[in-house]
């Protein structure tokens, strides 16, 4: 890199959509490249009170089952109160304006890519747009958060997510993934990745990340090589 400035990328999707995985790789193969990686995790490093809100989100909603034989579901995101909505809507403006801070300071570190596992997004989709004033706030939150330089949202059948990762109930996952790929709409920027095997995913990321940053040549780098070291963000 020439300019020094951390080029920002972020991945968003329904859970079991493979995001891990992609991160994972996408690491390990800028890392043996000689690239500086940083990796964030959004829920983690950026959500204000984060502990607190699950210890609370988890006491208050809890988990069930859909039937006798179904594995236990989450009950937490799913859940659209208007008062939760209400509370949610007002930490996902904390969490978006302490984002800005920490991108902009991430962008000044020595690192060449700084890699967001989940993003101010994966908050946005929460929030059902139903009414004027509810599509106002979540276009003024995708207003003031960063827009990444590669933002990717990975789609994936909500059968095989769940098939993956039984957390949320499917008909919930259905209208998860609707609300991701309308993001579309709301921020042109980001790229949607098609679903496909492991390596054909890693081919399209590879494609649209910034300044082609890894040449096709590199391409085989995804699929091969030792665990190399990754930076790690701390608060």
């Amino acid at each position: 890199m020439t300019d020094h400035v951390g080029r920002i990328v972020t991945f968003s999707g329904i859970d079991g959509a493979g995001k891990s995985t992609q991160i994972e790789s996408l690491s390990k193969s800028l890392s043996k490249q000689g690239f500086r990686v940083v990796r964030v995790t959004f829920w983690d490093d950026i959500a204000v009170l984060s502990r607190i809100r699950a210890s609370i989100s988890l006491r208050t909603l809890g988990n069930k089952r859909s039937s006798d034989h179904s594995p236990l579901l989450r009950n937490d995101k799913n859940v659209h109160t208007w008062y939760l909505t209400l509370v949610r809507s007002i930490f996902y403006l904390f969490d978006c304006l302490r984002l800005r801070r920490a991108a902009r300071q991430l962008r000044k570190t020595n690192s060449d890519f700084v890699i967001f596992d989940r993003y101010i997004y994966d908050q946005i989709v929460q929030i059902r747009a139903r009414h004027w004033l509810a599509r106002t706030y979540v276009r003024l939150l995708a207003a003031i958060a960063p827009t990444p330089d590669a933002g990717f949202i990975l789609d994936a059948s909500p059968d095989d997510a769940f098939g993956r990762k039984p957390e949320y109930p499917l008909a919930f996952m259905h209208e998860y993934r609707r609300a991701f790929l309308g993001l579309t709409r709301l921020v042109p920027e980001l790229i949607v990745i098609a679903p496909g095997s492991i390596a054909e995913v890693q081919q399209q990321i590879v494609a649209h990340l910034p300044h082609n940053a890894a040449s096709s040549s590199n391409n085989a780098a995804l699929n091969s090589g030792p665990r190399t070291p990754i930076l790690s963000n701390s608060r």
